[in-house]
Protein backbone atom coordinates (compact mmCIF):
# COMPACT_ATOMS: atom_id res chain seq x y z
CA UNK A 1 0.00 0.00 0.00
CA UNK A 2 3.08 2.21 -0.30
CA UNK A 3 2.50 5.70 -1.66
CA UNK A 4 -1.67 5.76 -0.86
CA UNK A 5 -2.51 8.92 0.99
CA UNK A 6 -4.86 9.26 3.93
CA UNK A 7 -6.72 12.29 4.84
CA UNK A 8 -10.20 13.50 6.44
CA UNK A 9 -12.18 15.52 4.53
CA UNK A 10 -15.15 17.28 5.58
CA UNK A 11 -18.65 16.30 3.68
CA UNK A 12 -22.15 17.21 4.30
CA UNK A 13 -21.78 17.32 8.40
CA UNK A 14 -19.65 14.19 8.91
CA UNK A 15 -16.05 13.28 8.36
CA UNK A 16 -14.99 11.12 5.97
CA UNK A 17 -11.69 9.33 5.38
CA UNK A 18 -10.36 9.16 2.34
CA UNK A 19 -7.37 7.15 0.73
CA UNK A 20 -5.88 8.43 -2.85
CA UNK A 21 -2.67 7.82 -4.98
CA UNK A 22 -2.16 9.49 -8.38
CA UNK A 23 -2.47 12.50 -10.45
CA UNK A 24 -4.57 12.93 -13.85
CA UNK A 25 -8.07 12.64 -14.27
CA UNK A 26 -10.16 11.35 -10.93
CA UNK A 27 -11.68 7.67 -10.37
CA UNK A 28 -14.01 7.39 -7.11
CA UNK A 29 -14.36 4.00 -6.39
CA UNK A 30 -17.42 2.91 -3.86
CA UNK A 31 -16.99 -0.42 -1.86
CA UNK A 32 -19.91 -2.49 -0.49
CA UNK A 33 -20.57 -4.36 2.63
CA UNK A 34 -19.22 -5.42 4.45
CA UNK A 35 -15.95 -3.82 2.88
CA UNK A 36 -13.52 -0.58 3.07
CA UNK A 37 -11.95 1.58 0.69
CA UNK A 38 -9.12 -1.03 1.71
CA UNK A 39 -11.39 -3.23 -1.15
CA UNK A 40 -9.95 -1.16 -4.09
CA UNK A 41 -6.12 -1.39 -2.61
CA UNK A 42 -5.13 -3.13 -5.85
CA UNK A 43 -7.02 -0.35 -8.51
CA UNK A 44 -5.55 2.40 -6.73
CA UNK A 45 -1.92 1.33 -7.26
CA UNK A 46 -2.48 0.67 -10.75
CA UNK A 47 -4.80 3.34 -12.41
CA UNK A 48 -2.00 5.84 -10.07
CA UNK A 49 0.56 4.38 -12.34
CA UNK A 50 -1.45 4.59 -15.55
CA UNK A 51 -1.85 8.16 -15.06
CA UNK A 52 -4.96 8.56 -13.31
CA UNK A 53 -6.43 9.84 -9.83
CA UNK A 54 -7.56 7.07 -7.69
CA UNK A 55 -9.67 7.93 -4.96
CA UNK A 56 -11.27 5.83 -2.20
CA UNK A 57 -13.48 6.36 0.97
CA UNK A 58 -14.36 4.79 3.46
CA UNK A 59 -18.34 5.49 2.86
CA UNK A 60 -20.06 6.44 5.76
CA UNK A 61 -20.88 3.92 8.81
CA UNK A 62 -17.33 2.64 7.72
CA UNK A 63 -13.62 2.59 8.93
CA UNK A 64 -12.48 6.17 9.72
CA UNK A 65 -15.06 7.45 8.93
CA UNK A 66 -18.58 9.29 10.99
CA UNK A 67 -20.79 6.57 11.54
CA UNK A 68 -24.09 8.61 12.51
CA UNK A 69 -25.91 6.41 14.73
CA UNK A 70 -29.93 6.36 13.32
CA UNK A 71 -30.74 4.49 9.49
CA UNK A 72 -32.68 7.21 8.56
CA UNK A 73 -29.64 9.14 7.41
CA UNK A 74 -28.31 6.65 5.61
CA UNK A 75 -30.78 7.22 2.87
CA UNK A 76 -29.47 6.86 -1.26
CA UNK A 77 -29.55 11.05 -0.60
CA UNK A 78 -27.48 11.28 2.52
CA UNK A 79 -24.63 9.00 0.77
CA UNK A 80 -24.75 10.86 -2.60
CA UNK A 81 -24.68 14.10 -0.46
CA UNK A 82 -21.52 13.00 1.01
CA UNK A 83 -19.92 12.15 -2.37
CA UNK A 84 -21.40 15.16 -3.75
CA UNK A 85 -19.49 16.95 -1.56
CA UNK A 86 -16.50 14.84 -1.98
CA UNK A 87 -16.35 15.46 -5.32
CA UNK A 88 -16.34 18.86 -4.83
CA UNK A 89 -13.83 18.95 -2.64
CA UNK A 90 -11.66 17.27 -4.88
CA UNK A 91 -11.79 20.38 -7.00
CA UNK A 92 -13.80 18.17 -9.93
CA UNK A 93 -16.87 18.70 -12.12
CA UNK A 94 -16.94 15.32 -12.97
CA UNK A 95 -15.31 12.09 -12.33
CA UNK A 96 -15.06 8.60 -13.25
CA UNK A 97 -17.10 6.06 -10.59
CA UNK A 98 -16.34 2.44 -9.90
CA UNK A 99 -18.82 0.85 -7.75
CA UNK A 100 -19.11 -2.46 -6.23
CA UNK A 101 -22.09 -3.90 -4.19
CA UNK A 102 -23.71 -1.47 -2.13
CA UNK A 103 -21.07 0.98 -3.67
CA UNK A 104 -22.70 0.04 -7.44
CA UNK A 105 -26.76 0.75 -5.78
CA UNK A 106 -24.76 4.08 -4.69
CA UNK A 107 -23.06 4.80 -7.88
CA UNK A 108 -26.62 4.35 -9.59
CA UNK A 109 -28.30 6.62 -7.80
CA UNK A 110 -25.35 9.15 -8.06
CA UNK A 111 -26.10 8.82 -11.95
CA UNK A 112 -29.57 9.04 -11.58
CA UNK A 113 -29.57 12.09 -9.24
CA UNK A 114 -26.78 13.81 -10.60
CA UNK A 115 -25.54 12.98 -14.21
CA UNK A 116 -23.53 16.04 -14.59
CA UNK A 117 -21.09 15.00 -12.13
CA UNK A 118 -20.58 11.55 -13.79
CA UNK A 119 -18.37 11.23 -16.47
CA UNK A 120 -18.51 7.34 -17.30
CA UNK A 121 -19.10 4.61 -14.45
CA UNK A 122 -18.33 1.04 -14.10
CA UNK A 123 -20.13 -0.85 -11.97
CA UNK A 124 -19.52 -4.21 -10.63
CA UNK A 125 -21.81 -7.04 -8.95
CA UNK A 126 -24.88 -5.23 -8.48
CA UNK A 127 -27.20 -4.46 -11.60
CA UNK A 128 -29.34 -1.04 -11.91
CA UNK A 129 -33.14 -2.02 -10.43
CA UNK A 130 -35.55 0.55 -11.29
CA UNK A 131 -37.82 1.30 -8.87
CA UNK A 132 -41.29 -1.06 -8.79
CA UNK A 133 -44.02 1.31 -7.76
CA UNK A 134 -45.96 -1.28 -5.89
CA UNK A 135 -43.15 -3.35 -4.67
CA UNK A 136 -41.46 -1.77 -1.21
CA UNK A 137 -37.98 -4.09 -1.34
CA UNK A 138 -38.29 -5.49 2.14
CA UNK A 139 -41.75 -6.87 1.76
CA UNK A 140 -41.07 -8.30 -1.95
CA UNK A 141 -37.26 -9.87 -0.42
CA UNK A 142 -39.60 -11.38 2.33
CA UNK A 143 -41.92 -12.70 0.16
CA UNK A 144 -39.19 -14.13 -2.14
CA UNK A 145 -37.01 -15.58 0.22
CA UNK A 146 -38.47 -15.70 3.46
CA UNK A 147 -37.51 -13.82 7.06
CA UNK A 148 -34.20 -15.50 7.21
CA UNK A 149 -32.56 -14.20 4.07
CA UNK A 150 -30.11 -11.78 5.31
CA UNK A 151 -31.30 -8.47 4.58
CA UNK A 152 -34.52 -9.50 6.27
CA UNK A 153 -32.65 -10.31 9.62
CA UNK A 154 -31.12 -7.20 8.98
CA UNK A 155 -33.85 -4.89 9.68
CA UNK A 156 -34.46 -4.98 13.37
CA UNK A 157 -31.88 -2.93 15.07
CA UNK A 158 -29.65 -4.26 17.24
CA UNK A 159 -30.42 -7.92 16.52
CA UNK A 160 -27.74 -8.60 13.67
CA UNK A 161 -25.11 -6.60 15.70
CA UNK A 162 -25.66 -8.68 18.69
CA UNK A 163 -24.92 -12.26 16.70
CA UNK A 164 -21.99 -10.53 14.81
CA UNK A 165 -20.50 -9.52 18.23
CA UNK A 166 -20.71 -12.81 19.58
CA UNK A 167 -18.21 -14.31 16.96
CA UNK A 168 -14.59 -13.88 16.12
CA UNK A 169 -14.68 -10.43 13.38
CA UNK A 170 -11.33 -11.99 11.69
CA UNK A 171 -13.61 -15.21 11.15
CA UNK A 172 -16.86 -13.35 10.63
CA UNK A 173 -15.16 -11.24 7.92
CA UNK A 174 -13.13 -14.25 6.19
CA UNK A 175 -16.49 -15.91 6.15
CA UNK A 176 -18.63 -13.19 4.78
CA UNK A 177 -15.52 -12.15 1.56
CA UNK A 178 -15.01 -15.95 0.94
CA UNK A 179 -18.76 -16.68 0.11
CA UNK A 180 -19.23 -18.37 -3.16
CA UNK A 181 -22.53 -19.87 -3.23
CA UNK A 182 -24.26 -18.49 -5.50
CA UNK A 183 -28.05 -19.03 -3.88
CA UNK A 184 -29.83 -16.97 -1.53
CA UNK A 185 -27.66 -15.98 1.38
CA UNK A 186 -29.79 -17.14 4.85
CA UNK A 187 -28.71 -16.10 8.12
CA UNK A 188 -30.95 -18.43 10.31
CA UNK A 189 -31.05 -17.52 14.07
CA UNK A 190 -28.26 -18.96 16.35
CA UNK A 191 -26.55 -19.82 12.62
CA UNK A 192 -23.13 -18.02 13.57
CA UNK A 193 -23.03 -19.65 16.92
CA UNK A 194 -20.52 -22.47 16.02
CA UNK A 195 -18.65 -20.05 13.32
CA UNK A 196 -15.59 -19.58 15.75
CA UNK A 197 -15.05 -23.53 15.55
CA UNK A 198 -15.23 -23.82 11.77
CA UNK A 199 -12.01 -23.30 9.46
CA UNK A 200 -12.04 -20.90 6.71
CA UNK A 201 -9.48 -21.13 3.90
CA UNK A 202 -8.47 -17.80 2.48
CA UNK A 203 -8.14 -17.99 -0.92
CA UNK A 204 -4.73 -16.79 -2.62
CA UNK A 205 -6.23 -12.87 -3.43
CA UNK A 206 -6.98 -12.50 0.39
CA UNK A 207 -4.04 -12.85 2.96
CA UNK A 208 -4.66 -13.17 6.40
CA UNK A 209 -3.16 -9.63 6.51
CA UNK A 210 -6.24 -8.13 4.60
CA UNK A 211 -8.34 -9.69 6.93
CA UNK A 212 -6.58 -8.28 9.70
CA UNK A 213 -6.87 -5.05 8.34
CA UNK A 214 -10.36 -5.25 7.92
CA UNK A 215 -10.97 -6.61 11.16
CA UNK A 216 -9.21 -3.94 13.05
CA UNK A 217 -11.89 -1.66 11.78
CA UNK A 218 -14.79 -3.61 11.90
CA UNK A 219 -13.95 -4.16 15.51
CA UNK A 220 -13.45 -0.47 16.27
CA UNK A 221 -16.64 0.59 14.45
CA UNK A 222 -18.97 -2.35 14.87
CA UNK A 223 -21.19 -3.39 12.29
CA UNK A 224 -24.41 -1.13 12.60
CA UNK A 225 -22.94 1.82 10.16
CA UNK A 226 -22.62 -0.67 6.80
CA UNK A 227 -25.78 -2.50 7.88
CA UNK A 228 -28.05 0.33 8.43
CA UNK A 229 -27.63 1.06 4.50
CA UNK A 230 -29.67 -2.06 4.50
CA UNK A 231 -32.22 -0.36 7.30
CA UNK A 232 -32.80 2.33 5.12
CA UNK A 233 -34.09 0.06 1.64
CA UNK A 234 -37.75 1.08 2.36
CA UNK A 235 -36.87 4.20 3.07
CA UNK A 236 -35.34 4.92 -0.37
CA UNK A 237 -37.68 3.63 -2.09
CA UNK A 238 -40.12 5.67 -0.46
CA UNK A 239 -37.91 8.60 -0.86
CA UNK A 240 -37.00 8.45 -4.99
CA UNK A 241 -40.56 8.01 -5.79
CA UNK A 242 -40.31 11.18 -8.31
CA UNK A 243 -37.33 9.51 -10.18
CA UNK A 244 -39.58 6.51 -11.22
CA UNK A 245 -38.92 5.20 -14.82
CA UNK A 246 -36.04 7.78 -15.05
CA UNK A 247 -33.34 6.58 -17.59
CA UNK A 248 -29.89 6.82 -16.16
CA UNK A 249 -28.11 8.46 -18.77
CA UNK A 250 -24.41 8.02 -18.46
CA UNK A 251 -22.05 5.45 -20.20
CA UNK A 252 -21.78 2.63 -18.49
CA UNK A 253 -19.85 -0.80 -18.20
CA UNK A 254 -21.12 -3.99 -15.95
CA UNK A 255 -19.22 -6.71 -14.71
CA UNK A 256 -20.49 -9.57 -12.87
CA UNK A 257 -19.13 -13.16 -11.69
CA UNK A 258 -21.39 -16.18 -12.78
CA UNK A 259 -21.22 -17.34 -8.78
CA UNK A 260 -22.05 -13.95 -7.42
CA UNK A 261 -25.32 -14.42 -5.65
CA UNK A 262 -26.98 -11.18 -7.16
CA UNK A 263 -26.36 -12.60 -10.21
CA UNK A 264 -28.59 -15.67 -9.41
CA UNK A 265 -31.55 -13.31 -7.56
CA UNK A 266 -34.21 -14.84 -9.28
CA UNK A 267 -35.38 -12.41 -12.85
CA UNK A 268 -32.12 -10.77 -13.02
CA UNK A 269 -30.11 -12.49 -15.53
CA UNK A 270 -33.38 -11.82 -17.70
CA UNK A 271 -33.11 -8.10 -16.95
CA UNK A 272 -29.76 -7.89 -17.69
CA UNK A 273 -29.63 -10.04 -21.34
CA UNK A 274 -33.07 -9.46 -22.71
CA UNK A 275 -33.08 -6.14 -22.79
CA UNK A 276 -34.22 -4.78 -19.84
CA UNK A 277 -31.10 -3.31 -17.98
CA UNK A 278 -30.43 -1.60 -21.59
CA UNK A 279 -33.75 0.44 -21.93
CA UNK A 280 -33.16 1.73 -18.20
CA UNK A 281 -29.79 2.60 -19.14
CA UNK A 282 -29.52 3.68 -22.71
CA UNK A 283 -26.12 4.12 -22.61
CA UNK A 284 -24.82 0.68 -21.34
CA UNK A 285 -21.73 -0.08 -23.60
CA UNK A 286 -20.83 -3.44 -22.00
CA UNK A 287 -21.69 -6.78 -19.83
CA UNK A 288 -18.96 -8.66 -19.16
CA UNK A 289 -19.70 -11.96 -16.83
CA UNK A 290 -17.05 -13.43 -15.90
CA UNK A 291 -17.09 -17.14 -15.35
CA UNK A 292 -15.73 -19.26 -12.22
CA UNK A 293 -15.68 -15.70 -10.33
CA UNK A 294 -17.73 -15.04 -7.24
CA UNK A 295 -18.92 -11.68 -5.41
CA UNK A 296 -16.15 -9.80 -4.07
CA UNK A 297 -14.85 -9.61 -7.70
CA UNK A 298 -12.33 -6.56 -7.76
CA UNK A 299 -10.46 -8.44 -5.14
CA UNK A 300 -10.53 -12.10 -6.83
CA UNK A 301 -9.69 -11.19 -10.11
CA UNK A 302 -8.10 -7.21 -9.82
CA UNK A 303 -6.17 -7.32 -13.05
CA UNK A 304 -8.54 -8.03 -15.12
CA UNK A 305 -11.23 -5.79 -13.06
CA UNK A 306 -8.37 -2.92 -13.95
CA UNK A 307 -7.99 -3.37 -17.38
CA UNK A 308 -11.87 -3.85 -17.84
CA UNK A 309 -11.66 -0.50 -15.92
CA UNK A 310 -8.59 1.46 -17.51
CA UNK A 311 -10.27 -0.23 -21.34
CA UNK A 312 -13.28 1.43 -20.55
CA UNK A 313 -12.49 5.08 -18.98
CA UNK A 314 -9.32 5.96 -21.50
CA UNK A 315 -12.15 6.59 -23.95
CA UNK A 316 -13.35 9.37 -22.31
Amino acid sequence: MEGIEHRMVTVNGINMHVAEKGEGPVVLFLHGFPELWYSWRHQIIALAALGYRAVAPDLRGYGDTDAPPSHTTYTAFHIVGDLIALIDALGQEQVFVVGHDWGAIIAWYLSMFRPERVKALVNLSFAFRPRHPERKPIQTLRAIFGDDYYICRFQEPGVAEAEFACVNTAKLLSTFLTYRNPGPFVMPKGSLEDLDDKQVTLPSWLSEEDISYYASKFEKTGFTGGINYYRALDLNWELSAAWTGMKLKVPVKFIIGDLDLTYHTPGVQDYIHKGGFKKDVPFLEDVVVMEGVGHFINQEKPEEITTHIYNFIKKF
